[in-house]
């Protein structure tokens, strides 16, 4: 049972829109409810036959698949249709599978197979438009009238790349399927000809018996049968299923109990739903022994789950292998890939047209040629087309001037190819190594509780952490610690914490002595010494005893067992509570501090220790918490033969209860104290109790019996029952308790908002811890508006959203209204915060409400989600990816997160005390939620920083290149010669502008860390795409022109009158580019290191040296050009004018525009040239506004 306690003291109204039919026809809405109040039936049920079935439905399911609390009706209210149901014939798996094969239980999770794998993972790289473009170079450089260079090279570039990356797929699906094989070949015990005989795991079938024992793994879905409980309780942990790492409590019907399956044949028959996402609901009908008895969520026990505290279980297997809950919530692992590789697919195109362009001149051009020259083809010098080697002329393979025109326009695209550089990817997939290591390596990404580095998993999206607009993310383990800790009490109107958080007084413990041993809570709670002294006068005064009855309460009213956990010294042991909520657990615990100890729990009493004298109570019992009542209560029969109701619940709901007429004060006191808990951040709850008379009793005692034993509308009935004894309460008191967050989890969440992002937080608690977190970590504020959607039919959700969506909008004009009016008094709008819960959103997600949540949510601050299941958190990813651009980024920690962490653009899976299933889905990995901050704000600024720098500067770099390349082609005579040496052209790519531009994409820093986490506004610069977008795409392609122009045109007019030869002004041309380039880059360096330096004028100097060696080698054309052409004053002055003319626009322009129009990240780097903290502090660093719309998805 999850934590039961409102944060709702706000003295902003909440606008609630609640469905007003919720009550009447719903008695399922949370995974509590699921639970059905009350232990479901140990009395025997009605007889029913097989043909007795009646028809009912369930919907199929997709993201709005039934969550949390999804069903709008309770299992026993609605029967099953025969189409939406299975029969399974118990322990007969053969007659089961005859008539449809069900599936197998083995489990595949990897994406690939041998025989899928090459043309999938092809597909996948394909994706990448320059691919296509280099295959298309390649094919084209396969046919002999256009082969520029050899084939064999052409292939060489790309083939490599595509090996390298399908390597690296392999590998990690390789992980996979070891994964899936480890876990196939786990072993089970299954009923084999009367006997338990080990079977793996993938030989399960459906119909089969198994048998569980302590702390085994659920092999598949089960139906219990029985367990080593005589009551037929079993205890479960969830943590693979919704990430709670509490105890669970499941239940095996009455009728089979008794039941040995190995001694005698137990045979029956199970009508079941079809298998579904609904991890929190289940129906199904048994018939066994002639008697037919109805099944619920707490009958089931799901795959993934471990058995604890319960020496073993015997169920029936009802879903297997990929038709599990847990597999059904298994979206698999998607192919992710950079936005900014998707953006710079849109460059490549431009590029490509620009491409083409360049081609068809040069084809255009030679046509025009060709026929002003058609008479003089035979004996052109330079083009020659008679063949006068042999005996007879003939010309050489020429075919008309228009396959010669479409032959030139083909060889163009082949000898321009590099216009779009292959090399970029292999230099992206090295800076993201590189940037990769440095975030594995910052100390300040380290988690010494776990002893944990940062992890980065996936390596093709380190710049999307520069680009974040939406964070989603986990409550339980992810926000919080997920440990309780309880800190004051007001009881009778006594506030035992003077309004502070924690109680004064030390760590004290409690202990008592059973059979010789000294049993101690596992955990010591802080102790008020008022308190405690009030407790230790004992019941004598008024005060004193309503004392004992509170605490007595909070020892009682819970589902917690206590196990006892040896220690080093055999005299001592400590009890662990385990309880399915840690509220309870911090209330037990407290409660034993005060001296009241739960020593034992069985399903008909406890025993308490209190203030050292063993009580027992008999439990006659309980009505479990569920969201409607938002409480719970037990009904105690003492030693003095008296029967008293404890009750705890909310307060909204607790107060509704009350006799008010009684005590007054102290309700009124008690009230205050809870609104202080509140503003505090702390959970409360409220105790109270009643004594019952014998016919009161009795008469809740055949109403129970009768709810129990029905079969049709039994939640409802018992919900009734619950609410005839739960009246008229006496209030004790109201505990606060302490969700621990992580640490810096609050400032953490400030730095996002600051940054302009979106949290969101997406959990399966109820409502109102959800809330109180809320608060708690400042997510929500006081000044808030809530909006609450609670609904359980399609047309209450349409209307609540309508209304809601009505009311936000005159929310925003009133607010813009009050800003324009009071301006000068810098009032600022009132914010919304929208809060739903998983039952709306079955009836949203996946429907045309969609649309109408999403305008809804985008007015919003803060989105808190409730009671959602696994595949419901990659429904709302979902729904902002398909209808905006923003990017997003989940996070979590269990392995109910692992859908929403795949869905998202970014996934982080935090490694905590829920598994390792988040962490291995997940694309980068840490060990706490304040790692975020500086995880996007300082290495997803450099990361995207960089990338979109060295992206615009790879194209920047290969375009100078081909343009020199094409005003040479136009005064050849469109020959598609080059002054160029072909050496050059290959290793300008690879040695002399490679490297500067790896190592300034891995260690230019704009911004110091210390500037970026003061200012997160800095963070809006990759929201935006300040350094990449079209616009600046263009203006580096303009300078890129002018550049050519400058370098092909200044030799050109400086030698046109002399003799120079073609090498050596090729030469001129390629120390000019390699010089040009690497001190344009040199101009937009940020911080120098001495790498940087080696990597940028050590590429010049090897460029020198690659030039004289290649001219010192005999047998190449271009044999000593350089040493006649370097000899010459002329050249050196060629060189020098080229640097001047091609750089002067540029820094002109990025000057006046620093300073005529600087950007924020140019703001605070002039702000942190003020070494003097003052000035730096006293400089008005005013930043863009980053409260943005989300930015709708260009279609």
């Amino acid at each position: 049972m999850d934590a039961h306690n409102p944060i709702e003291n706000s003295p902003h109204p909440d606008i609630a829109l609640n469905s007003s039919s919720r009550k009447s026809n719903s008695s399922s809405q949370s995974k509590a409810s699921s639970r059905a109040s009350i232990r479901e039936g140990d009395s025997a049920l009605q007889t029913f036959s097989v043909e007795s079935f009646r028809n009912s439905g369930s919907k199929p399911m997709r993201y709005g698949s039934r969550g949390a609390g999804s069903e709008g009706l309770n299992m026993s209210q609605k029967e099953i249709k025969d189409e939406d149901s299975r029969f399974i014939y118990i322990n007969d798996p053969d007659k089961t599978n005859e008539r449809f094969e069900f599936a197998g239980n083995s489990i595949r999770t990897g994406k690939y197979t041998i025989l899928t794998f090459l043309p999938r993972n092809l597909f996948e790289q394909f994706h990448r438009v320059a691919y296509i473009y280099f295959l298309v170079i390649a094919v084209l450089n396969q046919l002999p009238q256009l082969a520029v260079f050899g084939r064999g090279a052409s292939i060489m570039p790309l083939a490599f790349v595509l090996l390298v990356t399908a390597v690296k797929d392999a590998y990690e699906d390789w992980r996979r399927h070891q994964s899936d094989q480890i876990e196939n070949n786990r072993v089970a015990s299954v009923l084999v000809n009367g006997q338990f005989q080990p079977k793996k795991w993938k030989d399960i079938r459906v119909g089969e018996i198994i048998k569980i024992s302590s702390d085994d793994t659920l092999p598949c879905d089960m139906v219990l049968l029985s367990t080593s409980d005589p009551t037929g309780v079993a205890y479960v942990h969830t943590i693979n299923l919704d990430g709670e790492s509490n105890l669970k409590t499941r239940y095996a019907k009455q009728e089979t109990l008794s039941k040995m399956p190995q001694k005698e044949g137990i045979r029956g028959l199970i009508k079941v739903e079809l298998p579904n996402r609904n991890i929190y609901g289940f129906q199904a009908n048994m018939e066994i022994d002639g008697k037919r008895v109805s099944l619920g969520p707490s009958n089931i026990v799901l795959r993934g789950c471990e058995l604890k505290n319960t020496a073993w279980a015997i169920g029936i297997v009802v879903y297997a292998g990929r038709e599990t809950k847990v597999m059904l919530n298994n979206s698999g692992a998607p192919s992710k890939r950079s936005r900014l590789e998707t953006y710079m697919n849109r460059e490549i195109i431009l590029l490509s047209l620009f491409l083409i362009a360049l081609c068809t001149v040069v084809s255009s051009c030679a046509g025009v040629w060709l026929l002003r020259h058609r008479d003089e083809l035979d004996y052109l010098p330079y083009y020659r087309r008679k063949d006068f080697s042999e005996s007879e002329e003939e010309n050489y393979n020429y075919y008309g001037v228009g396959m010669e025109i479409f032959f030139t326009f083909l060889m163009s695209v082949i000898v321009f190819q590099i216009m779009i550089p292959i090399s970029l990817y292999i230099s992206m997939e090295l800076v993201r190594v590189g940037q990769a290591y440095f975030m594995i390596q910052d100390t300040r990404l380290y988690d010494e509780a776990s002893d944990m580095r940062f992890q980065c998993r996936a390596l093709n999206i380190n710049e999307d952490l520069g680009q974040v607009k939406y964070v989603f993310s986990d409550k339980t383990g992810t926000l919080t610690e997920n440990k309780m800790e309880f800190q004051c009490a007001s009881i009778w109107g006594v506030d035992y914490s003077g309004g502070k958080v924690a109680l004064p007084g030390e760590s004290v413990g409690c202990s008592v002595e059973v059979d010789g041993q000294v049993l101690r809570p596992k955990m010591k709670v802080k102790a008020d010494p008022e308190l405690q002294q009030l407790l230790h006068s004992g019941k004598e005064t008024k005060e004193g005893k309503h004392a004992h009855d509170f605490f007595l309460a909070l020892a009682a009213c819970n589902t917690v067992v206590p196990l006892l956990v040896d220690t080093s010294n055999p005299a001592l042991r400590l009890i662990d509570y385990q309880g399915e909520s840690p509220d309870e657990q911090a209330l037990v615990y407290a409660a034993a501090t005060y001296g009241f100890m739960l020593i034992e729990r069985t399903s008909g009493h406890i025993v308490i220790d209190v203030q050292g004298e063993r009580q027992r109570f008999d439990v006659l019992g309980m009505h479990e918490f569920d969201s409607d009542r938002k409480r719970m209560s037990v009904i105690l029969g003492f030693p003095n033969k008296s029967v008293k109701v404890f009750v705890k619940g909310a307060d909204t709901s607790m107060f509704s209860i009350t006799d008010r007429s009684l005590n007054l004060n102290v309700i009124r006191s008690t009230e205050t104290h809870l609104h202080t808990y509140s503003s505090m951040g702390l959970r409360t709850l409220v105790i109270g109790m009643r004594e019952l008379s014998a016919s009161e009793f009795e008469q809740w005692q055949s109403s129970y019996e009768r709810a129990s034993n029905a079969l049709m509308g039994r939640a409802s009935i018992l919900r009734g029952v619950a609410d005839s004894v739960e009246n008229n309460i006496r209030i004790l008191g109201a505990s606060g308790i302490e969700d621990k967050l992580q640490e810096g989890v609050p400032q953490a969440i400030e730095s996002l908002r600051q940054a302009g992002i979106k949290v969101w937080v997406l959990t399966g608690d109820k409502q109102e811890t959800a809330i109180s977190i809320g608060y708690s970590s400042r997510l929500l504020t006081r000044e808030m508006t809530q909006i609450i959607i609670n609904n359980n039919s399609k047309e209450s959700c349409r209307k609540s959203l309508e209304d809601a969506n009505a009311m936000s909008k005159n929310h925003a004009a009133v607010s813009a209204g009050t800003q324009s009016t009071e301006r000068g008094s810098g009032s600022s709008k009132t914010l919304l915060a929208l809060i739903i819960d998983g039952t709306s959103l079955v009836y949203i997600l996946d429907t045309e409400l969609e649309e109408l949540l999403f305008q809804l949510a985008s007015e919003c601050s803060v989105v808190l989600c409730c009671r959602v299941a696994p595949l419901q958190k990659a429904g709302i990813i979902s729904l902002i990816k398909n209808r905006t651009d923003d990017m997003t980024l989940a996070i979590g920690d269990g392995a109910n997160d692992v859908s929403m962490i795949q869905m998202a653009d970014v996934g982080i899976g935090i490694s905590g005390q829920e598994g390792r299933q988040a962490v291995m889905a997940s694309d980068f990995a840490m060990g706490q939620f304040r790692f975020l901050v500086p995880l996007l704000m300082v290495h997803g600024h450099w990361n995207f920083q960089r990338m979109s720098y060295m992206i615009l500067y790879n194209f920047y770099r290969n375009a100078v290149f081909v343009l020199i390349l094409f005003w040479y082609v136009l005064y050849t005579a469109f020959t598609l010669t080059t002054a160029i040496t072909e050496w050059s052209s290959v290793l300008y790519s690879i040695i002399y502008t490679s490297l500067p531009t790896i190592v300034v994409g891995i260690l230019d820093k704009d911004l110091s860390r210390r500037t970026l986490l003061k200012y997160p506004q800095l963070y809006g610069v990759g929201q935006r795409q300040e350094s990449y977008n079209l616009q600046l795409f263009w203006l580096t392609m303009m300078d890129t022109l002018w550049q050519s122009f400058v370098i092909f045109f200044v030799p050109f007019f400086a030698y046109r009158r002399s003799t120079i030869d073609g090498s050596s002004i090729g030469d001129l041309w390629t120390l000019a580019v390699v010089i040009l380039v690497n001190i344009h880059l040199a101009m937009d360096v940020l911080r120098w290191t001495w790498i940087t330096h080696a990597a940028i004028w050590g590429s010049i100097v090897a460029t020198f040296i690659s030039v004289i060696i290649i001219d010192a080698i005999p047998q190449l054309p271009n044999y000593w050009a350089i040493f006649h052409v370097g000899k010459t004053g002329s050249f050196w002055l060629c060189l020098l004018a080229i640097l001047v003319a091609a750089i002067l626009p540029r820094f002109v322009v990025k000057v006046f525009s620093q300073y005529l129009r600087p950007c924020d990240v140019q703001i605070a780097r002039e702000a942190e040239k003020f070494r003097n903290q003052r000035e730096f502090v006293s400089v008005g660093v005013e930043m863009n506004p980053i409260l943005d719309p989300p930015q709708e998805m260009r279609r």
